[in-house]
């Protein structure tokens, strides 16, 4: 069952996203070459708990983790390491943060000093496909259209869509309804609703769409060993229309990133 939220709530699971936007911005300045994902997840802790959230991720489903850093080949739910991150790296990094009583949850892929070309272009099909999805999140369309348009786009340039994991509605639990998958239909799937806020989380492999679970019982990689990149957002449905209550802009500040991608689903501008 899809669980409608009201303005209210809505700005109450912004504020929970933020702080998980904030998160991934500070980490931004401290994933280097060198580093061990298990000191950013003790920062990140230390951060989200400085701000007034609680991990969200950490005990849920017996998480033992704040962040899941997901390294090259790794898809999604990599368990944080003490193995120090390499030049030409690239890690998803998945956080979530519980504020509120609402969840906010999304994840962004970053780039360790000098990285392969055809990486970077998977890096950056993947972030064009998020919001190609996003674009569809809207009154009259279904769930079929959004994975649909990520779909498309991904497979356009040969890559690999995920079919094992998908995105999903999130509140007061992290994962609700609707399952949103990243392929689909056109028309197909559970009608959009007014109020309903989703995370939508392309997971794309530069190789075959087939993957593994490792034997910690999370970290999930292709089964090929290729590159996989993994990014998401948090998104309500608002007078119809799609808008992103997560942003990228901190992690973009922190880089030096000039981008304008989110301004087409934020009705009010952002101030960092």
């Amino acid at each position: 069952m899809i669980v409608v939220k009201t303005r209210e709530e809505i700005e109450l699971m912004r504020q929970s996203a933020l702080i998980v936007s904030k998160t991934l911005g500070m980490l931004a300045t401290e994933i280097k070459e060198g580093v061990t994902t298990n000191y950013l997840d003790t920062i990140a802790e230390q951060f989200i708990r400085d701000n007034g959230a609680l991990p969200g991720f950490k005990g849920l489903y017996d998480c033992p983790s704040t962040l899941l850093c997901s390294v090259n080949d790794a898809v999604v739910h990599g368990l944080p390491t003490d193995t120090p991150l390499k030049d030409g790296d690239i890690v998803s990094i998945d956080c979530g943060a519980l504020m509120n009583e609402f969840y906010g949850d999304h994840a962004y892929t970053f780039e360790i000093g000098n990285v392969a070309e055809d990486t970077k272009k998977l890096i950056q099909t993947t972030k064009e496909s998020l919001y190609a999805g996003i674009a569809q999140f809207k009154h009259g369309n279904r769930v079929g259209d959004v994975g649909y348009a990520i779909q498309q786009h991904c497979e356009a340039e040969g890559y690999g869509v995920v079919r094992e994991l998908v995105g999903h509605g999130v509140g007061k639990k992290l994962h609700e309804d609707p399952e949103m998958p990243n392929y689909g239909k056109r028309g197909r799937g559970k009608k959009f609703i007014e109020g309903m806020v989703v995370a939508i989380e392309p997971m794309i492999n530069m190789g075959t769409h087939r993957i593994k679970q490792l034997k910690d019982g999370w970290t999930i990689v292709t089964r090929d060993g290729k590159p996989s990149v993994h990014f998401e957002h948090d998104v309500a449905l608002i007078d119809g229309k799609p808008e992103i209550l997560s942003t990228f802009a901190y992690v973009h500040q922190a880089l030096g990133i000039t981008s304008n991608e989110e301004d087409a689903f934020r009705q009010n501008t952002l101030v960092i």
